[in-house]
């Protein structure tokens, strides 16, 4: 009977496995990504994490990125999102494909750093305050309220979207990565024809088995009032931070 019981629990242990790898398979991510995602969903994490008040150097689930995957010091990621940008990176230099991280994790410090230099930039140009903070959102996010805080996010090659079309430079990144990088758990957070949040952003790519589960977290625990500390935060509410920058993304990376 023992021997029985044992086979019966085999048999169903394995068919359980079969049907994990075959949903895998069909979501086009492989099955090693799906239990990453697992794994950061039994580990939520906490409102200073979201917001990006923590140091990525000294957290215990962030690593160093370097060559040959960037060429810039000081690069952290998650692990999850660095092994799973490693695989990709691999897979994409095998079809002649070069994939090299220029940004990465950047915490609410920096954010601030680059939000209040554009702050002062666009001061002569757009002086009413929500004029300027309008104009600084069409392409960097309130400190706070950054995807690149999480550990997730990355941005590849080159800050410009014509570099990635028709004639550009890195055309046929763009098309690789927007047929394979969903095997590797990424995606495109900031594509075309969003009704609200950031323009485009063909360089910006998010590891979603981890990035999703974040953002479900961030809207249950974040609201317009926690994002304080920065020149023009004031303005958070009115500009529906929350809703149309943090959630304006495309439906693929929710």
């Amino acid at each position: 009977m023992s021997v029985l019981l044992w086979m019966i629990g085999f048999f169903m242990s394995g068919c359980q496995q079969t049907a994990q790898d075959q949903v895998s398979r069909n979501a086009g991510v492989p099955a090693s990504v799906h239990a990453q995602a697992d794994t950061s969903v039994k580990s939520p994490v906490g409102a200073d994490y979201l917001l990006g008040k923590f140091n990525p150097a000294t957290h215990p689930d962030f690593v160093k990125v370097d060559k040959p995957y960037t060429d810039r010091a000081g690069m952290m990621l998650r692990k999850e999102t660095f092994e799973a940008f490693k695989k990709m990176w691999a897979a994409a230099r095998a079809d002649n494909i070069s994939l090299r991280i220029i940004s990465s994790t950047r915490n609410f410090d920096q954010q601030k750093n680059i939000w209040e230099t554009k702050w002062e930039r666009f001061a002569k140009d757009a002086p009413a305050p929500k004029d300027r903070a309008l104009k600084i959102l069409e392409f960097s996010s309130m400190p706070g309220s950054s995807r690149h805080h999480w550990g997730t996010d990355i941005d590849l090659n080159d800050l410009n979207n014509p570099s990635f079309e028709a004639g550009g430079k890195y055309q046929k990144v763009y098309e690789w990565l927007s047929a394979h990088a969903h095997e590797y758990g990424f995606c495109q957070p900031y594509t075309a024809g969003r009704a609200h949040g950031y323009q485009e952003e063909k360089w910006h790519w998010s590891f979603s088995p981890l990035s999703k589960p974040f953002l479900e977290e961030y809207k249950k625990t974040i609201s317009e009032s926690d994002i304080t500390g920065f020149k023009g935060a004031d303005l958070a509410p009115e500009l529906h931070t929350v809703e149309y920058y943090v959630g304006g993304i495309n439906q693929d990376c929710q």
